[in-house]
């Protein structure tokens, strides 16, 4: 379609949605060829266990919602199968995944580090004994 000349049968206004959606295609193609150029076993050997998640379910969600749009090109509502839900149960997964990444990249708090820190900048508490004897020692005066 880039670099071919407006087709009639489809309004100008359309035409960079048109060319965007088939950059987003030759984009999702080409990812495919790769993901499909080596094998599964392999690739998650390499990984580690909540890595091989995401790549599952990446790969889950992915067919989904491509079996989704293809259900809405065939003028099929695809809220009324299965795939809804479907999808709906990955992203719940998807977050669960999620969050136990981001704990594992929260930054861990060293109380002892932290507690010397908060004295410092606040100062140590003076004992009542010196808060008399300074007391004393401005009344003199």
């Amino acid at each position: 379609m880039a670099g071919e000349e407006i087709n009639d049968n489809y309004p100008v206004e359309i035409y960079e949605v048109l060319l965007a959606l088939e950059s987003s295609l030759g984009a999702v193609d080409d990812m495919l060829k790769t993901m499909m150029s080596v094998s599964r076993n392999e690739l998650l050997q390499t990984l580690d266990p909540l890595e091989q998640a995401k790549v599952d379910l990446v790969s889950a969600y992915t067919l989904n919602s491509m079996f989704w749009v293809y259900l809405a090109t065939q003028e099929v509502n695809p809220k009324e199968y299965p795939v809804k839900q479907e999808l709906e149960r990955i992203r719940v997964y998807m977050n669960r995944v999620k969050e136990i990444t981001d704990k594992k990249i929260a930054a861990k708090l060293d109380r002892g580090a932290a507690s010397r820190c908060i004295k410092n900048a606040l100062g140590e508490p003076k004992l009542k004994t010196e808060l008399k004897i300074a007391d004393k020692g401005k009344g003199e005066n």
